[in-house]
């Protein structure tokens, strides 16, 4: 892969990062303004301590996945892990929306923001082999 399609994929993964550790840090701090925010449901029950575990989760998968100054190939452990996460959290927040009708402010731009990450881990995973 030359230089250009490392940079892509390097700030792809800095962006990607930076979201969950963000999201993750937000959801330790206060699960239940996420859950307002993107779903429009209020937290009882355990849902504040699932929220944190996620929350802790997510913290844990943005720094695993931190790309760092070695080479990262597409079929590295960190390029997996945030490539299925944004699929499968993309698939599931878009299913939430639909079939289970659950939706507020930032529902769909989370979907689309999970979904073009997904995408352009892919490409970039797609790319990397055709090298």
């Amino acid at each position: 892969m030359n230089e250009l399609g490392l940079d892509a994929r390097r700030k792809t993964f800095v962006f990607a990062a930076v979201v969950e550790i963000g999201t993750g840090l937000v959801l330790m701090l206060d699960p239940a303004i996420v859950a307002r925010l993107l779903l429009g449901v209020e937290l009882s029950g355990v849902g504040p301590v699932l929220g944190r575990c996620f929350g802790i989760a997510l913290l844990a998968l943005g720094l695993a996945c931190w790309p760092s100054r070695q080479r990262a190939e597409g079929g590295s452990p960190a390029f997996r892990a945030m490539l299925t996460y944004n699929a499968l959290i993309a698939l599931y927040l878009a299913y939430l929306g639909t079939v289970g009708r659950m939706a507020a402010l930032l529902l769909w731009p989370a979907v689309a923001l999970h979904a073009v990450v997904a995408l352009l881990l892919f490409w970039d995973g797609v790319r990397s082999l055709n090298v």
